[in-house]
């Protein structure tokens, strides 16, 4: 599961990610989400961190006033994993509608 996604692999798991882009300068892939307000902003951060204790692989979380920027690489595989992956598709469980 840790393994890094490379060619082929990587581009039909790339698929599954909605919006999300990969990072020039590293092997990780980011999205940015949108809110109302702060307190919207944290709550999303705020259930992305139970999901990451829950399934313990942990995602670069950044927020600035209303904006989410998640990041997901895995630091073992030094890259893109299929449990990034799935970690982006549970994330998005969480995304306002307009940024699904």
């Amino acid at each position: 599961m840790n393994e890094k996604l490379t060619g082929a692999r990587r581009q039909i798991a790339l698929r599954e990610l909605h919006g999300w882009a990969e990072v020039e300068d590293r092997d990780a892939v980011r999205k940015t989400f949108h809110f109302s307000d702060f307190s919207q902003a944290w709550a999303f951060m705020s259930r992305v961190a139970l999901l990451a204790e829950k399934s313990n692989h942990f995602p670069e979380l950044f927020n600035d006033f209303n904006r989410v920027e998640v990041i997901l690489a895995t630091a073992e595989a030094d890259g893109l994993t299929q449990r990034d992956v799935d970690m982006g598709r549970h994330i998005e469980q969480f995304a306002p509608q307009h940024d699904k």
